[in-house]
C-alpha cells in the first residue's frame, strides 16, 4: 500500500483575491507547491447564488499557483480541488486551509492511523440530473473512489468528505426544458439544496450509513435519511461534483490526525468537544497535540425550532437562514476552540441530522 505525507496548513486572508500568505509559505519552502492537493477556503461573500467571491478566490490562487507549477491557470484548477465556502457571519475569519500529500515512509516507531486525503470528481451532470438518484449514485461511487486514493477501506476511518457541487440557473433549466425534461426546481437557490443534499446522501451510500434503495422524492424530503460525515457546497462554477474524502490511514506517515462528532443542533456544544476530544484535544487535551481547523456544517433546524424554542432563521426577509446558521454555530465553535478561523459551511441538507450537522477536527501531532 502506498505511504503518503499529508500536510495541513491554515493561511489568513485579507480578502477573497488575497494569496500572499500562500505565496508567502511557498516562498520560505514550508510548502511545495507541486504537492498541493487541495485548498478548502472561507470568503467573505453572502454564500448565495451570486456570491461571486468563490470564483474569484479560485481565480486568484490558480493565477498564483500556475507559474510555480508551470501550468496554465486554467489546468492548475482542474489539477488542485478548490472548494470556496461563501459566507463569514459574526466572528467567521477568512482563510484558507492548503492540503498537501506527497509520497513518504512512515518512521520507525509511528504507530497509529494518521491523517490521510483522497481526491476524485463525478462526471459532469445534466441539469435535470440535478437533486436526483443519478447526482446520489454517481456522487456515491466517486466516494468511493476517493476512499481507495486515501488508501482508507474501513467507511469507520473516515471522518470528512467535502463536496463541491453544482446549482441550477435559467440558462441550465432552459437547456433542460429544450430537450423536454424538468429539473427538481426552477429556483437557482433551491437549487443549491437539492444538489447539496442529493450529494450528501450520496456520500451516506458510499459509506454504507442508509441503503442505497433511493427516490429522487426522498430528497430533501426523508431529513431521517443522512450521513455523519458530508459537508456539500453548491458552486455555479462547475457542473460536476469535486469529492474530498479525509480520513485516518495505516498507510499514512502524517504528523495530524482526524475526528469527528454529530452536533444533533445549533446549540450543540457537547458534541464540538466531544469532536475535540476525538483527537486528544479539549478538556482532556494530551500533551504535544494542536488545533489546526475545525470544519463544520450548519443550518437552521427546518421545523421552526431548537430544543423546543422557536427560532425566526427561516422567516427573516432580510438574511438568509444560511448566514443566521454560519453565524451562530460558527459563534459556538469559536468560543470553544478559541478562534473564529474555523470552517463553517451553510446548508446541512442530510448532512447530519435535520438542524445540526457533522464538526470535524484536525490536530497537529508533535
Amino acid at each position: 500500500m502506498r505511504t503518503a505525507s499529508v500536510g495541513v496548513f491554515k493561511v489568513a486572508t485579507r480578502g477573497p483575491g488575497d494569496v500572499s500568505g500562500l505565496m508567502a509559505m511557498i516562498g520560505s519552502g514550508a510548502i511545495d507547491p507541486t504537492s498541493i492537493l487541495a485548498i478548502l477556503g472561507k470568503t467573505e461573500g453572502n454564500g448565495g447564488v451570486n456570491d461571486f467571491t468563490r470564483e474569484y478566490a479560485v481565480a486568484a490562487l490558480c493565477t498564483a499557483l500556475a507559474p510555480k507549477l508551470g501550468l496554465s491557470a486554467h489546468e492548475v484548477e482542474q489539477r488542485i480541488a478548490f472548494v470556496m465556502s461563501g459566507g463569514t457571519e459574526g466572528v467567521l475569519s477568512p482563510h484558507i486551509t492548503v492540503f498537501t500529500r506527497r509520497q513518504a515512509e512512515r518512521p520507525a516507531g509511528m504507530t497509529g492511523k494518521r491523517l490521510s486525503i483522497g481526491m476524485a470528481h463525478t462526471r459532469d451532470f445534466l441539469p435535470e440530473e440535478l437533486g436526483r438518484s443519478a447526482q446520489i449514485m454517481e456522487t456515491a461511487t466517486a466516494v468511493k473512489a476517493a476512499m481507495a486514493d486515501a488508501g482508507i477501506t474501513d467507511p469507520v476511518d473516515v471522518h470528512f468528505v467535502q463536496i463541491k457541487c453544482p446549482l441550477l440557473t435559467s440558462d441550465r433549466v432552459e437547456a433542460a426544458s429544450s430537450r423536454g425534461n424538468k429539473t427538481a426546481t426552477t429556483s437557482a437557490y433551491s437549487s443549491m439544496a437539492y444538489s447539496r443534499g442529493a450529494s450528501a446522501l450520496g456520500v451516506a451510500v458510499a459509506l454504507g450509513e442508509i441503503a442505497s434503495e433511493l427516490r429522487d422524492q426522498d430528497v430533501l424530503h426523508r431529513y431521517d435519511l443522512f450521513s455523519k460525515v458530508a459537508s456539500t457546497s453548491s458552486g455555479i462554477e462547475l457542473m460536476h461534483n469535486v469529492v474530498i474524502v479525509l480520513g485516518n490511514s495505516a498507510s499514512s506517515a502524517s504528523a495530524f490526525e482526524i475526528g469527528h462528532a454529530v452536533m444533533d443542533d445549533a446549540i450543540d456544544a457537547a458534541a464540538v468537544t466531544s469532536a475535540l476530544n476525538s483527537v486528544g484535544l479539549g478538556p482532556t487535551s494530551q500533551p504535544g497535540r494542536e488545533l489546526v481547523n475545525i470544519f463544520a456544517k450548519a443550518e437552521a433546524s427546518p421545523d421552526g425550532n431548537v430544543r423546543g424554542f422557536r427560532h425566526t432563521m427561516l422567516e427573516d426577509t432580510d438574511i438568509s437562514s444560511t448566514r443566521h446558521a454560519r453565524a451562530a454555530v460558527g459563534g459556538l465553535i469559536a468560543g470553544l476552540a478559541g478562534t473564529g478561523a474555523v470552517y463553517v459551511s451553510g446548508g446541512a441538507e442530510h448532512q447530519g441530522p435535520a438542524g445540526g450537522g457533522p464538526v470535524a477536527v484536525i490536530a497537529r501531532l508533535s
